[in-house]
């Protein structure tokens, strides 16, 4: 669990909403995910939500989130974030 500031690269900003996830998500995962370690000293976090929703076209019920992060000095900084969709049908 990340403790301290969680700061966001410009990339991940910039993905999130094609991506289908927000900043209050990310930071729950991070602040209370599953870790995993990533490459280069990074980690992963991740989460399942309950989704119950279409994403592009299809219905899924779980969400899962699940940002990449390193940490410098006291901020834990948000490189990139992945959404995973499952447990859906086709409409």
């Amino acid at each position: 669990m990340a403790e301290g500031r969680i700061v966001f690269s410009q990339h991940s900003l910039d993905h999130m909403p094609s991506r289908g996830t927000t900043r209050d998500e990310v930071e729950e995962t991070v602040r209370s995910g599953e870790r995993l370690s990533a490459k280069r000293g990074g980690y992963a976090y991740r989460k399942n939500f309950s989704y119950r929703s279409e994403w592009k076209g299809r219905y899924y019920e779980t969400k899962q989130v699940m940002p990449v992060v390193v940490v410098e000095g006291d901020a834990t900084v948000v490189v990139t974030v992945y959404v995973f969709y499952f447990g859906g049908r086709g409409q």
